[in-house]
Parts: C-alpha cells; sequence; structure tokens
C-alpha cells in the first residue's frame, strides 16, 4: 500500500474489497474460528423485533449478504431487505449465494452507503454487521446521522464490529493474530496479497464501537453497547424514538 493514500478514501475501500471478494467467506470465517458468524448472529438476536408487521429496512455495507440469514430468521415476516455496499466483487458474490426463497425480499443498490439516496423515515430496521472499521470518525458521525434519518419513529438498529479487546490478558496474543499471523497466511497462501492484512489494520484503527454509540446517541436514539468475547468483537443496538 503506498503510504500516501487514504484507507478511509471509498474508492480505496471498494478496491481492497473487490480484491478479495471471492475469498471472503471462507478466509473471514476460518482466521476467525468461526467467530464471525457467531457475532453476526447474535447482533441480529440483540436486535428488538420493530412493530411493523412486515418490516423493510437496509443493510449497510453488506458485504457478502452473511447477515440475512439470521436476519429473515429473527425477523420472518420481512417484507425488503435493501442491501448497500461500495464493492461491486461483494456485490457479486452476495449474488451468487441468493436462492429463490430469499432473493425475491433482496435489492440491491452498489455505492458508497452516503451517496445511496436512502429516504427519510424508510426504514424500520438498520443493520451493519462489520462493516464500522472502514469509516473514519468523521465518517461514522454521518452514518449515524443517516441511520437517525433513514428509521421510522419506533425504528431499530443493530451494528457490530470486530474490535481490539482492550484489558484482556491475551490482547497480545490477538493482536499478534491479526497483524502478524494472518498477513503471513495470505502472504503464503494468496501469492502475496495484501488485502485481508488491511481487514486487520482497519479493525486495530477502529478500537471499538463505544464511539459510535456516543455518536448515535447525541442523534436522540437510545443505545445500548455490549463487549463480545472480552472485546474482541463490539456491538451497538437501539431504538429511534416515538414522540
Amino acid at each position: 500500500m503506498d503510504r500516501s493514500e487514504d484507507i478511509y478514501d471509498p474508492r480505496f475501500v471498494k478496491g481492497v474489497f473487490d480484491r478479495c471478494s471471492r475469498r471472503y467467506i471462507g478466509f473471514s470465517y476460518a482466521c476467525s474460528f468461526g467467530f464471525t458468524e457467531r457475532w453476526r448472529r447474535e447482533c441480529i438476536e440483540a436486535m428488538r423485533r420493530p412493530d411493523a408487521p412486515h418490516p423493510v429496512g437496509y443493510d449497510l455495507m453488506a458485504g457478502t449478504g452473511e447477515a440475512w440469514p439470521h436476519l429473515l430468521q429473527h425477523l420472518p415476516s420481512t417484507e425488503a431487505i435493501t442491501a448497500v455496499d461500495i464493492s461491486s466483487g461483494m456485490h457479486e458474490r452476495a449474488l451468487e449465494r441468493l436462492h429463490a426463497m430469499r432473493a425475491h425480499k433482496i435489492r440491491f443498490i452498489e455505492d458508497d452507503v452516503f451517496a445511496s439516496g436512502l429516504g427519510d423515515h424508510s426504514a424500520d430496521f438498520v443493520i451493519s454487521t462489520f462493516g464500522l472499521k472502514t469509516l473514519n470518525i468523521g465518517q461514522q458521525a454521518l452514518l449515524a446521522d443517516l441511520v437517525a434519518r433513514v428509521l421510522k419513529p419506533g425504528g431499530v438498529f443493530s451494528f457490530i464490529e470486530a474490535s481490539d479487546p482492550a484489558g484482556w490478558w491475551l490482547r497480545p496474543l490477538y493482536l499478534f493474530h491479526l497483524k502478524v499471523v494472518l498477513p503471513w497466511i495470505e502472504r503464503l497462501l494468496l501469492r502475496g496479497a495484501q488485502d485481508f492484512a488491511m481487514i486487520g489494520s482497519y479493525c486495530t484503527a477502529f478500537r471499538d464501537a463505544s464511539g459510535f454509540a456516543d455518536l448515535l446517541r447525541a442523534k436522540g436514539l437510545t443505545v445500548s453497547y455490549r463487549r463480545h468475547f472480552f472485546g474482541c468483537a463490539t456491538s451497538v443496538t437501539g431504538t429511534k424514538l416515538i414522540r
């Protein structure tokens, strides 16, 4: 990577995930020892069910759509999911995962989430799993504003992200796995690629979701913050109050 590049520039983020999209599901599952799938499920299950009989909502920075099975199990009466992701590679991989029972419920917007034109008060729920790390603090503030804007009164949200487990006695081993072992595996098995190593860099720079929780509260949303597995992931869930 050119050190002069802004790793949070949407074009840079798109390039990283376009290049690693074909191997993203298997690599992330294996290298997290299956925890990413468990955390997705916990993220969705922590979200309160909206009052709408047939809810509609958004999966932001949706990646390969790995949250959809958990979402449709948690909210079986969901009418529609609009999935937003900037990566055409992840978008194509997500399409491959669709099958007849869910394809009719999912619409895609391939774009930067901030340029996607999501309507005011248009969602009963908003979710995002492992997308927050690709946003700097200014972009996280914009995302908090977007969540508050698109949710209907009484709407719900849930976000989760891999995090730096500060205070955990095994943190040095975790960081060694993230910063040394995973890049080595990538270079060995993926012929010198460095894109999954970038994902590790995003995670450690992100720290945890507590700052994003504060940004959501500043927008008037109710927020619960949670640490998962000693803080290796952190999540925020909550509601837009009916006023």
